[in-house]
């Protein structure tokens, strides 16, 4: 994959919520990991019937994050998913309550998701070249940043190293999982400074 492949969606309203769904968000996550897939597949390999994964595939299919390759079977269809990856601007939320309930359930699941990658590979690694070993793993950083522009200039650069290491002609190069999360140490919102009145 070069670099122009990797595309994405900003998710709206509607996306948000369709997508903040248990087996949905699973369900997107598998194909974008694991590629193309039937729904019986899928209820396989996430434990669940074949029916349920049938229609909340049709419902992330009607919000355009998941697509029908044409590729299938006879009824048998084969979905995949229609992006690498979704973004969202928070703000554009602000007069939705049920958008905005949505997005916090999703980035709770994701949180969740993300911790129960991290332990298995803990669980893993023991079996792994210890060369790989001290190469994964976690950290974390604190940084200095002058405000919320500064923050955003942070995402887009790390953005940016993660974008030269998306293709590879090395057939034995390996696909890992690379998380951002930054947050601020103190969590007591700023003050805002008070806008200058028209004059």
């Amino acid at each position: 994959m070069s670099d122009t492949d990797y595309t994405g969606m900003r998710l709206d309203e509607k996306a948000v919520r369709v997508l903040a769904h248990p087996l949905r968000s699973r369900l997107l996550g598998s194909l974008r990991l694991h590629g193309p897939a039937t729904a019986t597949e899928l209820a396989e390999q996430l434990g669940t019937n074949t029916g349920a994964t049938s229609y909340h595939l049709r419902a992330l299919e009607g919000v355009g994050l998941v697509v029908d390759t044409d590729e299938g079977v006879g009824r048998r269809r084969l979905w995949r998913a229609s992006t690498d990856f979704h973004s969202w601007t928070e703000s554009d939320f602000a007069d939705d309550e049920d958008a905005r309930t949505a997005l916090g359930w999703l980035q709770r699941d994701w949180v969740r998701q993300l911790a129960g990658r991290a332990e298995r590979w803990l669980d893993a690694a023991d079996a792994w070249p210890a060369d790989w070993v001290d190469a994964m793993g976690l950290d974390d950083s604190v940084v200095l940043v002058d405000d919320a522009a500064a923050a955003e200039r942070l995402r887009a650069e790390l953005g940016a190293v993660l974008d030269r290491y998306r293709s590879s002609e090395n057939p034995e190069a390996r696909r890992i999982h690379v998380h951002q999360f930054l947050s601020p140490i103190d969590l007591d919102p700023p003050i805002e400074s008070p806008q200058p009145r028209d004059r």
